[in-house]
């Protein structure tokens, strides 16, 4: 069966359209337009209207891609289209429109006739030829195809990533191909462009459909700026940075930090400013696709003065640095004369077990040391964050075990010290609490064995042998307690200056650095984290804080076996001051009795004694030797300086060697 090409011309056109004409249909199973096998064409025309007929084919699957997506009903639309989807296909919606125009204005040419210069009649046939067709249809033929590459990267997409993906086939030489994605992107990513101006400058995530690059989740206060919204990396269009992404991020985060946490609405005139500085206004639109330097010299602006306003606010109105001094003071035991007066006075509690503790009599007791120490002059506020907390305690535990103090930080100040913080200040508290009881302890031993309360001891004036074992025991005391006093002192003098003061000063430079509150969490966490591996609470001290902890032990267990000493002695002494009641040879005989069993008991309590300083000694050797030589194999360097300090004559190297 011939076919003329007018006919052949009218069938295009239909096909065109996605609408089967009298000879060219679709093939489902070829998936494409064609002719039948009975219709008798030339070869070339058959080829040429296949190619024609290209067209239609992606006229069919763009069509189809607007219609899945447009006849969702409205909650599947809310899971699967959004607004960027929606927008999405209203731009190729346009783009069909001007493809109709010139489906009608070719038809109608291929229904009138256009006469020839020249001819008889004035009628040469029909003027669109399939030639002449496919001049007409190579630029729309380009549009549709990129349309339906567009379609095809963008099924199961949606939000900042439908937009990322469209725009990644947008770098292209060709000018009418730019101009063509650049009209597209800017209707696709109005919609993105929208919530970006309403959140850095309102802090409103206004996304129904979850296309935003920037989520939200139910959180608590404390934790709104740390988890209560992140960035999406699938929904990350490619045409905004991370880093300005992160930007974005941030000064929404702060606009949402000063309502939420810290009740002030200051951001808006921030906002504003940085809205009019840039030449913008807070109200919708303004800013579209290929305006990335406009929408960043915004976020810009919007995050320096909003960033600025939130300092404004954490420094003055909540005083941040205060609180922190407070803590490095009371936590950290920085407050020298209440740590002492503290110490003073719970002492005699804590010496009894966990278990018959009340800690409503210690909250007292510490109320007390706060009245007696030059704390009482701090902020009220302040002091009565200042709380006494018992940790878990087991059967064995006395009240040293689990007493610590804690401070109340209340919102927005518990952005910065969240639980997890607050319990390695806790951490840090127990181990220098740990460290000032030892040398409360060394004190004490010092109180108990002072000169001026042995000279007068009655063993002077009895024979050498007993005066012997007495200086002899003396000795050894001193002597153990002199080695145990360097380490403490040297020990403690590295913690609380080369360790907690250095920190506190390169932590205070910082927090006044901080240009946003990232910078601030940035600088605390590097405050505490210094502590921790200087103050050998890090994970890679484990052994040398094993060792550390068995010298401590070692020497209340020396300050323990002291007072037993001197107690017995001090018993001794008055036993051996004691006078008769009266001259009679019985009570004479009575008392030469009693000096004799005195200085007995005297010998054995010496010998005792010295056996028991032999031992103690002995232990402490041996751990001491231990925590200095494993100080050398620490990576932190003031580690290795402290091993300067506690060995600056070599003693201990000495020994070491000869061993």
């Amino acid at each position: 069966m011939e076919v003329s090409e007018a006919a052949l011309v009218r069938d295009v056109l239909y096909a065109c359209q996605g609408i089967d004409g009298r000879y060219v249909r679709y093939d489902k199973a070829g998936d494409a337009y064609d002719l039948p096998d009975g219709v008798r064409v030339p070869r070339s025309t058959r080829t040429l209207v296949r190619k024609l007929c290209e067209l239609g084919w992606l006229f069919r699957k763009v069509r189809g891609f607007i219609s899945d997506n447009i006849s969702r009903s409205p909650s599947d639309a809310a899971t699967e289209v959004g607004t960027v989807a929606q927008a999405f296909c209203s731009a190729l919606q346009e783009e069909l429109s001007d493809y109709y125009k010139l489906l009608a204005v070719l038809e109608s040419y291929s229904l009138n006739p256009i006469p020839t210069p020249g001819s008889d009649s004035g009628v040469s046939g029909n003027y669109l030829s399939l030639r002449r067709l496919a001049v007409w249809l190579a630029e729309p033929a380009v549009r549709m195809r990129l349309m339906a590459v567009l379609v095809d990267g963008c099924r199961g997409l949606r939000g900042g990533a439908m937009a990322g993906a469209i725009h990644g086939h947008a770098q292209h030489g060709d000018p009418m191909f730019q101009e063509f994605m650049g009209r597209l992107l800017r209707r696709v990513c109005s919609p993105l462009f929208e919530m970006v101006h309403s959140w850095v400058l309102e802090g409103e995530l206004e996304d129904v459909f979850a296309e935003f690059f920037i989520v939200g989740q139910p959180v608590k206060a404390e934790s709104l700026w740390r988890e209560g919204y992140l960035i999406q990396s699938d929904m990350l269009p490619s045409f905004i940075s991370p880093v300005l992404a992160q930007r974005i991020l941030r000064t929404g985060k702060s606009i949402n930090f000063l309502r939420v946490c810290c009740d002030d609405n200051g951001w808006a005139d921030a906002a504003a400013e940085a809205a009019a500085y840039v030449g913008t206004t807070t109200s919708r639109g303004g800013l579209g696709y290929g305006e990335t330097d406009a929408l960043e010299a915004l976020v810009v602006e919007a995050a320096k003065r909003i960033d600025r306003h939130l300092m404004d606010v954490i420094h003055k109105r909540y005083r941040f640095k205060d609180h922190c001094l407070a803590i490095k003071r009371y936590l950290l035991l920085g407050q020298g004369d209440f740590v002492q007066y503290l110490m003073d006075v719970v002492g005699p509690e804590l010496s009894e077990p966990a278990n018959r503790i009340s800690s409503f009599q210690l909250a007292g007791l510490l109320e007390t040391a706060i009245r007696a120490s030059n704390a009482q002059y701090d902020d009220r506020d302040i002091l009565d964050r200042i709380k006494v907390k018992m940790m878990d305690h087991g059967d064995g535990d006395r009240g040293w075990d689990v007493f610590s103090l804690e401070y109340d930080a209340r919102v927005p100040l518990d952005t910065v010290f969240t639980a997890s913080v607050m319990k390695i200040y806790l951490k840090v508290f127990n181990f220098l609490w740990k460290l000032k009881r030892v040398d409360h302890s060394l004190t004490g031993v010092w109180k108990t064995m002072k000169p001026n309360c042995i000279v007068s001891s009655p063993f002077y004036k009895e024979g050498i042998s007993i005066r012997a074992q007495f200086v002899s025991v003396l000795r050894k005391c001193q002597v153990l307690f002199n080695e145990m006093n360097h380490f403490v002192t040297n020990f403690q003098y590295y913690i609380m200056f080369e360790v907690l003061e250095i920190s506190w000063a390169r932590f205070s430079d910082e927090m006044d650095a901080a240009k946003d509150l990232d910078d601030l969490l940035l600088a605390h966490d590097k405050y505490l984290n210094s502590i921790l591996e200087k103050a050998l609470l890090g994970e890679r001290s484990h052994g040398l804080l094993r060792n550390l902890f068995e010298l401590f032990d070692i020497i209340l267990q020396f300050r323990s076996h002291a007072d037993r000493w001197f107690e017995r002695i001090y018993e001794l002494q008055l036993r051996g001051k004691g006078k008769p009641k009266s001259k009679s040879k019985e009570s004479g005989s009575w008392l030469d009795g009693g000096r004799k069993a005195m200085i007995q008991l005297a010998g054995e309590l010496f010998r005792k004694m010295g056996e028991d300083l032999d031992s103690i000694a002995k232990d402490y050797t041996a751990s001491l030797d231990a925590f200095i030589t494993q100080l050398p194999m620490q990576q932190h360097v003031d580690l290795k300086f402290l091993l300067f300090r506690l060995d600056f004559t070599e003693y201990y190297s000495r020994v070491s060697s000869s061993k």
